[in-house]
């Protein structure tokens, strides 16, 4: 079984997480419908916005596209 996370790591991909799920609900977007246009499920997109997925950078650009929104809206500095 791989070791955690760092705390920096987890707390950083909360951070990403807080922006997605922020860019979902301004786009007028359900976990559900977001999933479906970025070809990942629901379960998946819940994952990210709760930092219990790692979302992969390809994951990350679908979703920034989906959403309107740069990707480095999503990730940040």
């Amino acid at each position: 079984m791989p070791d955690p996370p760092p705390a920096w790591e987890l707390s950083r991909r909360q951070e990403i997480g807080a922006r997605v799920r922020e860019a979902r609900l301004d786009a007028d977007l359900t976990q559900i419908r977001l999933g479906e246009i970025v070809g990942l499920s629901h379960k998946t997109i819940h994952g990210i916005e709760y930092a219990t997925t790692n979302p992969t950078l390809g994951m990350l650009i679908r979703i920034a596209r989906a959403v309107g929104r740069p990707l480095s809206d999503l990730v940040g500095d």
